[in-house]
C-alpha cells in the first residue's frame, strides 16, 4: 500500500536524504519519496508498518505522522500546512526584526553616523560610547539577541540532534555557526570585564570591536526572511491543489423516500439520485437521469466551452452547471470521484523526484559533512597562518553559513510542483517526476487510432442514392433496416437518420447474417443492406457503385449497399471521422522533432488512407489488441525513447510498456490507471503541450541545479578566504547569511515562472484553428460551399451571454459560429442551405436581438 506521512523538522535536502536513508532500512518498505518542498514522505510498503515507518524517521532526528491526521489538525485549526508555516514564520520574522534593527543600530551606530550621517542620541554616547561603558555596551547588545536567539530556537534543537545523530544538516550548520558566534561574544563580554577591571583598556578595546552578537542576530534574521519568502512561494506552488480541494461543495440535495433533502456530500452513497439546480457545483460523480443543462467543466478538464447534458451523459465532481435543471444517479462517491483522483495524482506527484533529482540527493548526503570539516580546516589554517582568532572565527562562521544547501534541495520539488500544477490547470494530469523528466527526450510518438486520432465512433459521410432514388427514400429505408441491428456502422446511420428528422418504417421478417448484412419487409417489400459479397449472395448487381465503393474505401471509408425487391437503390458511406484537432497535433510533433506512428487494428487500406490523409511517417495496421505492447518494445529496441497514446482496454500494456504512457481521459479506467500523464480533455493537441511543459519543467530544473551549485562553487572558496592573500576578498557573516537566503528565493522563484507557462499559440488562435478544422472537415464530408455571414446582436453583456449565443447558432446543423462579445456580433460560416430568418430565430430563441445578418465575402 501507499501511504503519505507529515515529516517535521526538515531543513534542507540533507534532511530528506537522511529521512529516506532511515525509511528505507525498514523491512517490508519498497519506495520513498521525500519532499522537502512539501515537508510531506510518499512510502510505499507491505504489511502493519506505520508505527515503524514513524519511529525510523523520529530515530534520524524527525518527527513525522500520517497525512490524514496532518489534514485533520489542519482542518481543525481552519488553515492549511502551507498557511501555518507561512504565519509561524512571518511571526518569527516580526520578532526577529523588532530587535535586530536597535541591535544592529546599537552595534554599528558609529559607522552608521559616518557612512550616512545618522544622528547619535545623547543618551546612547553617555551610556555606551567609550571603553569605560563597554560591558554596557557588550550586555545590551547580548540582552537585545536573546529574543531572536528564542524565536529561532528551532534552528538549534533540530541542527544539533541532527549533528548528535551523525547526519548533520542545514540546521546544524546555522546552529553551530551562529553559536560560535554567540560563545565568543560571551566571552567577550568577561574579558571586556577583566580588563576594565585591571586598567587593561586595549585589551579591552581590542574585544569590544571583535564582538560578533550583531553578526548572529543577522544570520537567524536574514535565514528567518528567506524562510518566510519560501514559505510563501511553496504556498503558490501549491495553489492549483488548494483551489482544486475548495472546489468541492460542501452538501448535496439528493431525493429519498420521494422527498429532497440537502446532506454533507461525505453521506452522498453510490446510487443516490442527486438534484442539481441552476447555478450550483455538482457534489459527485454520476450519470444525468433527468433533465438537460449544459456544465462548465473548466475547472477539472481546462475545456473552456461548456459541456451540454442530457439523459446518460456522465457528469463530473466540483464542475458547474448552467441554467438547466437535471438529476443525476450518484456513481463515484467520496476518494472515488474524479476530482479526488486529481487531487490524489497531483499530491503524488508532487512528492515524487525526477531522477535528476537524484544527483542533488547523493551530493546533499555528503555536502554538510565536508562544509563543516571545511569550515573546520579554514578556521585552524588561518590561525596557523598567523591571523588573529577573531578573523579565523569570522571564516569559519562565513563558510557554515553560504554553505546551507536550501538551493540544491529546493531545486527539483518546487519545479516539479509548479510543473504539475500547470498541467492540471490545463487539464493534463502528470502523475510522477519520473513521467515528467521522461517526456521531455521522447523520440517517437505512437497513437492508437479509434478514440484517439478519431472520435471512436462511425458518422454517416456519405448518402448515395441510386438514379431515381431520393435521398430521403434512401435514408428512410436504411433507417428501417438497421434500427433492429447491433452492427456498429447501424447506430451511425440511425443517428444520421434522427439529425434528419427521418422516422424509420416498420419492418417484419428481420434476418442478420453475421459478417455480410440484414435483410426484412420494410413497408411490404424485401429490402436488403450489406456490403458486396452480401449483393452478390442476393443476386443483386451492383453495377457502377461498385466504383464508387472502392474509391470510398480507399479512402478510409465503410460503404454499405441498400437494395429493394432485388434492385440497388444506393450506397451509404461511413468512417471514423478524424478529431478536428488530430491533424494539427500531428503537425506539431513533426515541428518539434518527434516522429509519429498510426497502430491500428483496422485493416491496412482504411490505415493508408488515414495516414496519408493526416500525412502520418508510419502506420501500423492489423495489429491485435495482444499485439500492440510488442510493437511498443521493437521501437524502442531501435534506440528510441517511446510515448504511446491510447484510450482503451485493448491500449493499457502498450500505455504500461512505452517510456511514458498517455491515455486519452474520455477513455477507460484501466488505461487511465496504465498511463503515466492523462489528458482530461480528450484532445491530442494537449499530449503535444504535456511535452512541450515537460520540457520546460526540465531546462527550469537545470537552471535551478546550476545555480545552486555554482552559488557553492563561488561562494565557499570567497568565504573561506581563499581569495584574500591576492585581493582582501573576504565574507563576514551577515554577507553570507543573506547570500545564503538569497540562492534559496532565487531558486524557488525562478520555479514560480512555470507558472506562467503558455502553448506555443495563443487561445484565441486555437480555437479559430479548431473551429476552421472543423469546418473543412465538414465541407470535405458533405460537398458544401462554405458561406460566411456577420450577425450584429443588442442584448449581450457577459460571456454567459456570449456562451448562450454561440451554443444556439452552432446547433443548427451546418453552423460554425463564433461570438464577438465587445464588437456585439457573430460571425458564422454555413456548410448548408441555412436562411438568414433561421439564423435570427436561433438568436431570438437564446434571448437576444439580432438586428441584422450580412453576407461576408
Amino acid at each position: 500500500m501507499k501511504q503519505k506521512f507529515r515529516v517535521t523538522g526538515m531543513s534542507c535536502s540533507a534532511c530528506s536524504a537522511a529521512v529516506e536513508r532511515s525509511v528505507k532500512k525498514v523491512d517490508g518498505v519498497k519506495s520513498v519519496n521525500v519532499s522537502l518542498l512539501t515537508n510531506s514522505m510518499l512510502v510505499e510498503y507491505e504489511g502493519d508498518k506505520q508505527q515503524a515507518i514513524i519511529r525510523a524517521v523520529e530515530e534520524a532526528g524527525y518527527g513525522a505522522f500520517p497525512s490524514d491526521e496532518e489534514n485533520r489538525r489542519s482542518e481543525s485549526k481552519g488553515e492549511d500546512t502551507f498557511s501555518a508555516q507561512q504565519k509561524a514564520a512571518k511571526t518569527r520574522l516580526i520578532v526577529s526584526f523588532a530587535f535586530w534593527i536597535p541591535l544592529m543600530y546599537l552595534a554599528m551606530h558609529h559607522m552608521l553616523y559616518m557612512w550616512f550621517g545618522l544622528p547619535v542620541p545623547p543618551f546612547m554616547t553617555a551610556a555606551f560610547h567609550g571603553t569605560e561603558n563597554g560591558v554596557v555596551f557588550a550586555l545590551t547588545q547580548f540582552l537585545l539577541l536573546l529574543p531572536i536567539l528564542y524565536v529561532n530556537r528551532g534552528y538549534y534543537r533540530t541542527g544539533f540532534r541532527a549533528l548528535a545523530k551523525r547526519a548533520p544538516n542545514m540546521d546544524s550548520l546555522i546552529a553551530v555557526g551562529s553559536s560560535a558566534a554567540v560563545a565568543y561574544g560571551i566571552y567577550a563580554i568577561y574579558r571586556i570585564g577583566w580588563a576594565i577591571g585591571h586598567g587593561n583598556f586595549a585589551v579591552a578595546e581590542q574585544s569590544l570591536s571583535n564582538l560578533y552578537f550583531e553578526s548572529a542576530g543577522t544570520i537567524l534574521t536574514l535565514i528567518t526572511l528567506g524562510k518566510y519568502l519560501e514559505a510563501r512561494s511553496k504556498g503558490k506552488t501549491s495553489e492549483a491543489i488548494t483551489k482544486l480541494v475548495q472546489l468541492a461543495p460542501k452538501t448535496a440535495t439528493v431525493e429519498r423516500d420521494g422527498e429532497e433533502t440537502e446532506i454533507p456530500v461525505e453521506q452522498v452513497k453510490v446510487g443516490d439520485i442527486v438534484v442539481v439546480r441552476p447555478g450550483q457545483r455538482i457534489p459527485v460523480d454520476g450519470v444525468v437521469t433527468e433533465g438537460i443543462s449544459s456544465v462548465d467543466q473548466s475547472t477539472v478538464t481546462g475545456e473552456s466551452i461548456p459541456a451540454a447534458k442530457k439523459p446518460g451523459d456522465q457528469v463530473i465532481a466540483a464542475t458547474v452547471n448552467g441554467t438547466g435543471f437535471f438529476k443525476f444517479r450518484a456513481e463515484k462517491v467520496g476518494e472515488d470521484t474524479t476530482l479526488a483522483q486529481i487531487i490524489r495524482l497531483m499530491e503524488e506527484a508532487g512528492s515524487s523526484k525526477a531522477p535528476i533529482a537524484k544527483l542533488a540527493d547523493r551530493v546533499s548526503g555528503v555536502f554538510v559533512p565536508v562544509v563543516i570539516a571545511i569550515a573546520i580546516v579554514a578556521t585552524v589554517g588561518w590561525l596557523l597562518a598567523g591571523q588573529s582568532f577573531e578573523f579565523a572565527l569570522s571564516i569559519g562562521i562565513s563558510v557554515l553559513v553560504i554553505s546551507c544547501p536550501c538551493a540544491l534541495g529546493l531545486a527539483t520539488p518546487v519545479a516539479i510542483m509548479v510543473g504539475t500544477g500547470r498541467g492540471a490547470a490545463d487539464g493534463i494530469l502528470i502523475k510522477s517526476g519520473e513521467a515528467l523528466e521522461a517526456a521531455q527526450s521522447i523520440k517517437t510518438v505512437v497513437l492508437d487510432k479509434t478514440g484517439t486520432i478519431t472520435e471512436g465512433k462511425p458518422r454517416v459521410t456519405d448518402l448515395l442514392p441510386a438514379d431515381g432514388v431520393t435521398e430521403t427514400e434512401l435514408l428512410q429505408i436504411a433507417a428501417s433496416l438497421e434500427k433492429s441491428s447491433e452492427h456498429p456502422l447501424a447506430e451511425a446511420i440511425m443517428t444520421y437518420a434522427s439529425e434528419k428528422k427521418i422516422d424509420a418504417l416498420p419492418v417484419k421478417d428481420f434476418k442478420a447474417e453475421a459478417g455480410r448484412g440484414v435483410s426484412a419487409l420494410v413497408d411490404g417489400k424485401r429490402c436488403a443492406a450489406g456490403n458486396l459479397a452480401f449483393m452478390n449472395e442476393l443476386g443483386i448487381h451492383p453495377g457502377n457503385a461498385e466504383k464508387r465503393a472502392m474509391k470510398l474505401a480507399e479512402e478510409g471509408k465503410t460503404p454499405l449497399f441498400f437494395a429493394r425487391e432485388q434492385t440497388l437503390i444506393g450506397l451509404i458511406a461511413a468512417a471514423d471521422v478524424v478529431k478536428p484537432t488530430s491533424r494539427q497535433a500531428i503537425r506539431e510533433f513533426e515541428i518539434m522533432g518527434i516522429e509519429v506512428v498510426m497502430l491500428t487494428g483496422d485493416n491496412r487500406q482504411t490505415a493508408e488512407a488515414i495516414r496519408k490523409n493526416l500525412g502520418i511517417g508510419r502506420a501500423i495496421a492489423e495489429v491485435l489488441p495482444q499485439d500492440k505492447a510488442g510493437e511498443i518494445r521493437r521501437i524502442q529496441e531501435s534506440g528510441r525513447r517511446t510515448a504511446m497514446i491510447g484510450d482503451g482496454i485493448n491500449d493499457a500494456p502498450a500505455l504500461a510498456g512505452a517510456d511514458v504512457g498517455i491515455a486519452i481521459g474520455a477513455g477507460t479506467d484501466i488505461a487511465i490507471e496504465s498511463a503515466d500523464i492523462v489528458l482530461m480533455k480528450n484532445d491530442l493537441l494537449d499530449a503535444v503541450e504535456a511535452i512541450r511543459l515537460s520540457r520546460a519543467t526540465m531546462r527550469n530544473i537545470k537552471e535551478n541545479l546550476f545555480w545552486a551549485f555554482f552559488y557553492n562553487v563561488i561562494g565557499i572558496p570567497i568565504a573561506a578566504g581563499l581569495f584574500y592573500p591576492a585581493f582582501h576578498w573576504t565574507l563576514s557573516p551577515m554577507i553570507a547569511a543573506a547570500a545564503m537566503s538569497f540562492s534559496s528565493v532565487f531558486v524557488v522563484t525562478n520555479a514560480l515562472r512555470l507558472r506562467f507557462f503558455r502553448s506555443g499559440r495563443a487561445p484565441s488562435v486555437q480555437n479559430e484553428e479548431r473551429r476552421e478544422a472543423n469546418i473543412q472537415t465538414i465541407t470535405d464530408e458533405k460537398g458544401y460551399k462554405e458561406m460566411k455571414k456577420i450577425i450584429t446582436i443588442n442584448g449581450m453583456m457577459c460571456e454567459h451571454c456570449k456562451m448562450h449565443v454561440e451554443k444556439a447558432l452552432n446547433a443548427l446543423d451546418g453552423v460554425s459560429a463564433v461570438v464577438d462579445l465587445e464588437g456585439k456580433k457573430a460571425e458564422v460560416v454555413l456548410t448548408a442551405d441555412v436562411s438568414d430568418e433561421t439564423l435570427k430565430k436561433a438568436v431570438r430563441d437564446a434571448g437576444y436581438e439580432p438586428v441584422s445578418v450580412e453576407t461576408k465575402e
